[in-house]
């Protein structure tokens, strides 16, 4: 599961509770807030992070065969 650090966390449920509260007309309680932020991170947590790997992927590998044709042109003829 991913975890956050304590300011994360805190306004992580600030956001949720006041989601709740201004889109659902839904009083969230600390105790519910947390129980809802662990579910959240539980299930949801693995999947974006996964996505943020994924794009960080394709991000990254045009530029790393760039490097590697780079060290290609570098090598030199052996006689």
């Amino acid at each position: 599961m991913i975890t956050l650090d304590p300011a994360q966390r805190t306004a992580t449920l600030r956001q949720l509770t006041d989601y709740f509260e201004q889109q659902l007309d839904q009083d969230l309680g600390q105790f519910e807030g947390e129980f809802l932020l662990d579910h959240l991170l539980k299930t949801l947590g693995p999947v974006i992070y996964n996505q943020a790997l994924q794009d960080a992927q394709a991000l990254l590998q045009p530029r790393m065969e760039l490097v590697v044709e780079s060290l290609y042109e570098l090598e030199k003829a052996e006689s």
